[in-house]
């Protein structure tokens, strides 16, 4: 059975919070922190969600302007339905509504680092982050 794509469905903090469970970015996110999950969700423009039996199975969780680039923030999939397409399916939908020249930008999980070139998506060298407990630095004089 294939799972129910929607788009910008309702998505509440306890089925969102099951799922990072369910998937291996519980390892990642801020689980313990409900005020976070419930503004990641709040906050995101765009968010595909993947349905089963009434079960969210799948996210794709946005951030967008719509024409040049999305920033996939999310992308969890129940661990027992991986490997069926619904990654595929929910990163489709994304793309689906997005402009012509926009383009999809994500930071893969370790444990998904592989899955990414197999589904066409290109990686990329110059990837920068700054944790929030991290200041920036003065710059070079």
């Amino acid at each position: 059975m294939n799972p129910d794509i929607r788009v910008n469905a309702p998505v509440d903090v306890d089925q969102f919070l099951l799922l990072l469970q369910a998937s291996t970015l519980a390892e990642r996110r801020p689980v313990d922190d409900r005020e976070c999950l419930e503004g990641m969700l709040r906050n995101a423009n765009l968010v595909v969600s993947a349905w089963q039996d009434g079960q969210l199975v799948g996210i794709s969780r946005a951030v967008t302007d719509f024409h040049y680039c999305c920033y996939v923030s999310d992308l969890a999939v129940d661990r027992r339905l991986q490997g069926r397409g619904i990654g595929r399916a929910l990163l489709d939908a994304t793309q689906q509504q997005l402009g012509p020249r926009c383009q999809l930008l994500l930071l893969a999980a370790p444990a998904a680092d592989s899955y990414y070139e197999h589904i066409g998506m290109t990686r990329h060298p110059r990837a920068w982050l700054l944790p929030r407990e991290q200041r920036l630095r003065a710059a070079p004089r």
